[in-house]
């Protein structure tokens, strides 16, 4: 099993050791076997100082590999030598006293220090870097300069202050500097969010062959969590290993958080796996980390996990489990947690609070949303962002225009991300003249710097309006250097939609030079070639797409029956039920051509061929999305939900329209920008999409 993603600077690096092969593989094949959860030895062999075991040959070269492999990691990292470590007898190197030698209380303050005037001047000082030079003078004229437990606290106050550096030179001046005043520092740093100072902290105890604790492996592997560093991460997770730690749960712990925000979900997983006694924050590590990388069902799979093994969810765990109900469209979860939250009288914190919110928008009941923000006692401004841009996403742009007044005169500044809400939210509705006022109160009034999104917002909003010729002129005009690849796609999305074909072609051949591996845009080139007749020009385009092996991002169509997710590809034959699907679909369309449905051709992929369009016109996976839930919920009039990857073509948007008319049922489907709620044959978008 690959634990890690291969990176190309491993076959730059030479290795330490001798004997060693060169080259990546030989190096992964290590750190595998390091990471391995049985590859430690005992701590008490670890710490026996000269290490004499009974082989004790074998145990030093095993040490001794390990530390280079570490220290190699490490220094690549960071861009220095190892040799100052490698060149240490591995008894020094190693001489790491065990946990119960590594008591806090050994480090306990003199009670005359606690009594001292220049005590009480240091805690009177708090984290404010004047006072505390101050108070450091003080300090050093009474004599108690080279006292280690008043250097700790003012080097701990210097880092609450920000200034990690005075916090540094102070540590570093010591004249007998010990493990807890490193300790200390590497992990308020990295709770003070100053990740890169906890690591020059953490590097100080390696430079000073200090002994170790759990709590700095924790410090610092939530510092490479906080920086993305992974290599760093890596060589931290195999000193911990190496030193004995790699089964303590809160070092455990933190390196899940670790992994995970590097994107390695399989170690995150394999680490998480293998604590023993999980607490709630190790669970919660892990639901996030799904739904921040966007595996929601994978994170409401743990969260049940959770709920199976009798641990107590708290707070954290119900933001993170609404969270991935939002983004995966698990009503029925959501509901049931919301449910859980009131009948416990949890406190509705305001991250609570915009995590219910945020969850019903994305569920498509907006007025539920509405709510739950109108009960809120607290709201932030991701509270108020969230409430906006899910009027956006539903149409209501008048609404998230007066929801972003009433924010202005009685809510928090607004940010840029509110104003991404607004700008999209006017796009969607048609709104140019209210978007243009947003975009200049952003600048004039908060002095806010557009950034790419909100460039892409406007330019969108005045191609949906078919406003081409302002959209242009606002590129040429109003945005710095060149435009991006997202706005170019917002132009070439206008252009198809107002045919434009001139322009569009134009757009289009931008792109594929900013962008050339993309299919995407050769894909809407061809279908505006086609619209425009000019059928020799698609067919160069497919063939360009297949010399070049590109090809098009596979549609899917989500649909939640029972509390388990249904998934429809374009003529999806895997689903136990397919032949009832395809049957009741025939009879659907059937019904929806009398009350008088006319497919839309031009929606159909032109690089098709002509005997595949017929099939893919009929069978896309949201009809058979739709088909299949008007099917297992005959008799209800509660709403159809639907999830769409991507746009919704056009010939499914007309085909949903009359569903809703034939089966009275509302139909709500969720695609990539917008929703689109489908009732008495009217749409939600009206026709603005």
């Amino acid at each position: 099993m690959q634990l890690f993603k291969e990176d190309p600077r491993d076959d730059k690096r030479k290795s330490h050791c001798e004997g060693e092969k060169d080259g990546s593989a030989e190096k992964k094949k290590q750190i595998f076997m390091l990471l391995k959860p049985e590859s430690p030895k005992p701590r008490s062999r670890l710490y026996e100082g000269n290490i004499t075991p009974t082989k004790k040959k074998c145990c030093n070269c095993r040490n001794s590999r390990c530390l280079k492999l570490y220290c190699e990691c490490f220094a690549h990292s960071w861009d220095f030598k190892a040799k100052w470590c490698i060149g240490f007898p591995i008894s020094r190197r190693l001489r790491s006293p065990p946990s119960s030698q590594f008591e806090p209380s050994s480090f306990s303050m003199n009670p005359h220090h606690r009594r001292s005037p220049e005590y009480n001047a240091l805690l009177l000082a708090g984290p404010r870097l004047g006072p505390l030079k101050q108070a450091h003078a003080r300090l050093v004229v009474a004599g108690h300069g080279s006292s280690l437990p008043l250097t700790t606290k003012l080097a701990t106050l210097a880092v609450a202050a920000g200034a990690a550096s005075y916090a540094h030179l102070l540590a570093a001046t010591h004249p007998a500097p010990d493990s807890f005043l490193f300790c200390t520092l590497t992990r308020s740093a990295a709770h003070r969010g100053l990740p890169a100072a906890a690591l020059t902290f953490y590097r100080s105890l390696l430079t000073a062959a200090l002994p170790f604790s759990s709590f700095a492996f924790t410090a610092v592997a939530k510092a490479c969590a906080d920086l993305s560093t992974l290599r760093v991460g890596m060589a931290v997770h195999a000193h911990a290993i190496l030193l004995g730690f790699g089964s303590d749960r809160f070092v455990q712990t933190a390196l899940v958080v670790l992994y995970s925000k590097c994107g390695q979900l399989a170690v995150a997983r394999k680490l998480f796996d293998a604590i023993r006694d999980r607490s709630v924050v190790a669970w919660n590590t892990m639901i996030s980390g799904y739904e921040q990388n966007g595996l929601a069902e994978r994170a409401i799979e743990v969260y049940k996990e959770m709920q199976m093994a009798g641990e107590a969810p708290d707070s954290a765990t119900f933001v993170a489990t609404l969270s991935a109900c939002a983004k995966g469209c698990a009503l029925d979860l959501g509901r049931e947690v919301e449910r859980r939250i009131v009948s416990e009288r949890m406190d509705m914190s305001v991250f609570l609070g915009a995590a219910l919110v945020n969850m019903y928008v994305r569920c498509g009941l907006v007025n539920k949303a509405r709510e739950w923000f109108d009960k809120l006692q607290e709201r932030n401004v991701v509270t108020w962002t969230s409430m906006i841009a899910g009027y956006g996403m539903h149409g209501h742009g008048h609404e998230a225009i007066k929801l972003f007044h009433l924010m202005r005169c009685e809510g928090p500044p607004p940010n840029d991300v509110t104003f991404v809400a607004v700008l999209s939210a006017c796009a969607h509705a048609g709104l140019v003249s209210e978007g243009r006022d947003a975009f200049a109160t952003m600048k004039s009034v908060y002095g806010l710097v557009p950034r790419a999104e909100h460039y892409c917002s406007m330019v969108d909003m005045y191609g949906r309006a078919g406003l081409l010729d302002d959209a242009m002129q606002f590129i040429h005009d109003s945005i710095p250097g060149e435009p991006g690849p997202e706005v170019w796609t917002a132009i070439l999305g206008a252009c198809k939609m107002h045919k434009n074909f001139n322009l569009g072609v134009e757009v289009a051949q931008r792109l594929i030079a900013l962008e050339p591996e993309n299919p995407s845009h050769r894909v809407l080139l061809s279908n505006i070639y086609a619209l425009s007749g000019k059928m020799n020009h698609v067919e160069k385009v497919r063939n360009t797409m297949i010399k070049r092996r590109l090809k098009k991002q596979i549609g899917y169509s989500l649909i939640e029956i029972g509390g388990i997710a249904h998934l429809f590809r374009m003529g999806e034959k895997s689903h136990p039920q397919t032949r009832d699907i395809y049957q009741y679909l025939e009879e659907l369309i059937h019904r929806i051509t009398d009350a008088g449905y006319v497919p839309e051709t031009d929606s159909v992929l032109h690089e098709l061929e002509k005997e595949e369009r017929e099939f893919a016109l009929r069978y896309h996976g949201e009809k058979l999305a739709v088909a299949f839930g008007l099917m297992m919920s005959a008799g209800s009039t509660a709403p159809i939900r639907i999830i769409k990857n991507l746009r919704i073509c056009g010939d499914c948007h007309l085909a949903i329209k009359y569903m809703s008319v034939v089966e009275n049922r509302e139909i709500i489907v969720r695609d990539k920008h917008r929703f689109h709620h489908f009732k008495d044959g009217k749409c939600s978008c009206q026709e603005y999409w």
